[in-house]
């Protein structure tokens, strides 16, 4: 395990509540906990582990300080948390007595940067932090928790581990090569490197879901001018969040909100109406609606029930032709109250609803969570969420290819074994086998302070 030299101190927990937490980690903090803290029985030094004390800080505020011995704490060190109540005066009082003791305010995570380092989590795990913080669904909670307790790890050390065998046995063939000893059948490897690669092939598959569920899945709400859009958008988010008006262009740009239906998170974007734009800056808002829909998972387009049967028709080819085979489209009816009937010849819709009234919203939001909901992950499912790993993985399934194209053409074995471990590195660098300092640089730049 590494020893840091030296002992840093962050807030644990967000302003605004009424208790405060403030953490410490390192050599020195027992020391520094007994510099500024009194106890009525006892000092922080001589404490056993998993210990709450009771304690003082003169003049600022009676604490509850728990007690954690290296290497059993989040970070692996000796820590410290010191619970007081949640004024900023407080709070900055103490860190501020903290650094004068000795330590030093730590760095965006740097506890779990420590963690990782210090072997009580791997690179994946310690990702995957930010992602349970941050997480605002089930689903993405639950994606997140399997990600930390090292469920996802496990799956990729094991494909790792395979790899790692049958790259030793080539070794052996390179180390025997005058002999002309084949250790690692070819009829075997190819076997291995279909079932590898098949793995690959689904956790990369995996990732446009994965990302979805930890970001939000996009859906856009596309349509023709005045045909509802910004209505539905505040119907669905029951406020007032988009202009809604007679006016024909009133939506200038794209308004975007979250909601979760059925445990998932969905990012609703209401785009401006599509036509032939009148002014500048109607087409730019027109240009970033058109962005807004080749990126979404489900684009909702919105007919007009009181449009004629060829507008309706041509609004709903124009948005078809605009998405990916992988894109969702839902056809929805709208106005609904005002023409209860489908008009003749007007487009077979999915749903049918009034955003004015209401009617039709909850069978529109449980259409839309549907084919989500029946591929959420379950509790042991693990799902590709985070862009690096998925690149690495596109990487290692680009080498397993190799192999297999060189073994079918005869390739010799040394160049085979080059490109297994190619393979091996790019999995072993998803959950931290090997990295650098400017990868970890990138990763943990982002984490909040005091995690």
């Amino acid at each position: 395990m590494k020893t840091f030299e030296d002992s840093i101190c962050a807030p644990a927990s967000s302003s605004g509540g009424a208790v405060a937490l403030i953490r410490i980690s390192g050599p020195d903090s027992f020391r520094i906990c007994d510099s500024i803290v009194s106890f009525r029985r006892g000092t922080a030094a001589e404490a056993t582990g998993y210990t709450i004390k009771y304690g003082s800080i003169a003049d600022v505020d009676d604490v509850l300080v728990s007690i954690f011995r290296a290497p059993h704490s989040y970070t692996g060190e000796d820590s410290v948390e010191i619970g007081c109540h949640a004024s900023s005066y407080i709070v900055e009082t103490i860190l501020r007595l903290m650094v004068e003791a000795g330590a030093r305010m730590a760095e965006p995570g740097e506890f779990t940067r420590r963690a990782f380092v210090n072997g009580k989590m791997d690179l994946a795990q310690a990702e995957a932090v930010t992602d349970v913080i941050a997480a605002s669904s089930e689903a993405a909670h639950r994606v997140a928790m399997n990600q930390l307790k090292g469920r996802y790890s496990s799956e990729l050390r094991d494909l790792r581990d395979q790899l790692v065998e049958l790259a030793a046995l080539l070794e052996l063939e390179l180390d025997f090569s005058e002999e002309e000893v084949e250790f690692a059948g070819r009829d075997k490897l190819r076997s291995l490197l279909d079932g590898t690669g098949a793995h690959i092939a689904r956790l990369m598959d995996s990732f446009r879901l994965g990302n979805a569920i930890r970001k939000g899945i996009p859906v856009a709400i596309a349509g023709a001018v005045n045909s509802g859009k910004s209505t539905l958008l505040n119907a669905l988010l029951g406020e007032d969040r988009a202009i809604v008006s007679d006016i024909p262009g009133t939506t200038r740009d794209t308004v975007e909100e979250v909601m979760v239906i059925n445990g998932l998170q969905f990012r609703f974007i209401d785009t401006a109406g599509i036509r032939k734009a009148s002014d500048a800056i109607e087409k730019v808002g027109i240009e970033r609606s058109m962005q807004s829909i080749a990126r979404a998972e489900v684009v909702l387009a919105v007919l007009d029930s009181c449009s004629s049967a060829e507008d309706a028709a041509a609004s709903k080819d124009e948005i078809a032709a605009k998405l990916s085979p992988a894109q969702k489209l839902i056809l929805v009816r709208n106005k609904r109250d005002l023409v209860p009937s489908l008009p003749a010849g007007f487009p077979e819709c999915d749903i049918e609803i009034s955003a004015k009234t209401g009617e039709g919203l909850g069978a529109l939001r449980n259409l839309i969570a549907a084919e989500y909901s029946s591929g959420a992950p379950g509790a042991d499912e693990n799902l590709v969420t985070n862009l690096r790993h998925y690149e690495a993985l596109t990487r290692a399934s680009g080498d397993l290819a190799a192999v297999r194209t060189g073994l079918d053409s005869g390739l010799s074995t040394d160049l085979l074994a080059e490109d297994l471990r190619s393979a091996i590195r790019e999995l072993g660098s998803i959950f931290g086998e090997i990295t650098t300092d400017e990868v970890l640089g990138s990763i943990f730049r982002d984490f909040c302070i005091g995690k």
